[in-house]
């Protein structure tokens, strides 16, 4: 897949991981109104597991890891209608495609980025708008997720 592409891999399905997004004291906060970003650097699931050799790992053709994940939230009490809230995913979907090689470039080897955005607003923004917003969260994200060691 391009590295513009955007793979199922790349989204938070783990209810623990979410949890530990919200909930967890190592989670990070940032806002470039309408969307607000929790982050949260820590390391990568297959660097933690320690293997005998390179090539057990290579043997169980698991593919690695990808070094960011993402959430996107539109609450109900934003948007009433389904279609709206779908929209705006979409836009903010798209706008995260094509800025995600700024994070990739960043992020540390044997570390993996978590990030859930949620939509704050209650109107829609066009989408040259949300890009705009997108690049600068990630630019920031990026900036700090550098000087932010990883919890062990």
């Amino acid at each position: 897949m391009s590295e513009h592409g955007l793979s199922k891999k790349e989204r938070i399905v783990s209810q623990k991981l979410i949890d530990e997004l919200f909930t967890g004291g190592q989670s990070h906060s940032l806002v470039a109104f309408p969307l607000r970003a929790v982050y949260i650097v820590r390391q990568s699931p297959n660097m933690s597991v320690a293997t005998d050799s390179p090539s057990e790992s290579v043997a169980n053709d698991t593919p690695c890891d990808p070094v960011a994940q993402i959430l996107i939230s539109v609450p109900k009490r934003r948007f009433k209608h389904a279609v709206d809230r779908n929209r705006v995913k979409r836009q903010v979907r798209e706008a995260y495609r094509h800025h995600k090689p700024l994070l990739l470039q960043t992020v540390p080897v044997g570390e993996q980025l978590a990030i859930a955005f949620v939509w704050l607003s209650d109107s829609h923004l066009s989408s040259p708008e949300v890009d705009k917003r997108m690049r600068s969260i990630l630019q920031r994200i990026a900036q700090k997720a550098i000087l932010t060691p990883c919890p062990l």
